[in-house]
């Protein structure tokens, strides 16, 4: 694959993260294995290895403006990690038993996810405006772990929900300010895509220059769609993007 394609792509899924919040994971993987043709697993490892070099900065960022909350990030990874490492040794078995058919396995998981991710994310503000704030009690910590090991599955599976799915569910045990919910995410998910990241490198699923060109185009791409969220209407730009990725998802299912 050309290197300035790999750049172009990044450039442009960065500035879709940038001006509508959606995960990378969620917008890039489809344009690997649909449009680019890379196959699925590969497609995983070089994705979630993205994801975690783009959310670095950003989760310093929150950690340092004091937007984190290390309890809920360590509850979540409770459960997540081990949810990594199940997802990625799934990956593993069904790669020993039926070889590349596992790519067909990949395929048809991202668009179901495809399928159901973007559809929260249309609710994800009616969601918000009718939860309260809550207090932590101990039964929501167990929760949290409890999501944490169902997204850190999917994510060593597919590399896609350490963003989407963790904050929709988020949202069933607390209710803190839009800043704080969204830091704490980003942190974790820094923890969570690093694991999987690595996990996935040392199996031998990540393709090193897709993941460099990809991340030299997100990085401008980036702070052009933050430059733009401001000037463009990104209600509408988010549904439109929901519902391309629902379509999208169900031609992948379709295919498979």
């Amino acid at each position: 694959m050309d290197f300035a394609l790999k750049v172009l792509i990044g450039f442009i899924v960065g500035t879709l993260i940038g001006m509508t919040g959606v995960g990378g994971g969620v917008l890039l993987l489809p344009v690997l294995i649909f449009g680019l043709r890379v196959p699925p697993i590969l497609a995983v490892g070089s994705d979630a290895l993205f994801n975690f070099f783009t959310k670095i900065g950003s989760g310093w960022m929150h950690f340092t403006h004091g937007t984190v909350r290390p309890r809920i990030v360590g509850a979540l990874a409770l459960g997540s990690i081990p949810g990594s490492i199940l997802g990625v040794s799934l990956l593993v078995h069904l790669r020993t038993l039926y070889g590349n058919g596992v790519n067909h396995f990949i395929t048809i998981a991202v668009g179901v996810l495809l399928v159901c991710i973007p559809v929260f994310l249309f609710f994800q503000k009616e969601i918000e405006e009718r939860i309260t704030n809550r207090l932590p009690t101990m039964k929501s910590f167990l929760g949290m772990s409890a999501i944490g090991l169902l997204a850190g599955f999917l994510v060593g599976m597919t590399s896609v929900g350490s963003g989407s799915i963790i904050m929709m569910l988020l949202l069933l045990f607390y209710s803190y300010s839009p800043k704080v919910m969204v830091g704490t995410d980003i942190a974790h998910a820094v923890l969570l895509t690093g694991v999987s990241s690595l996990l996935h490198f040392k199996l031998g699923n990540v393709d090193t220059s897709l993941v460099i060109g990809l991340l030299v185009g997100s990085i401008p791409g980036g702070l052009l769609g933050s430059y733009l969220s401001a000037r463009v209407p990104v209600p509408w730009l988010r549904r439109m993007l929901c519902s391309i990725l629902v379509a999208t998802g169900a031609r992948m299912l379709w295919a498979a």
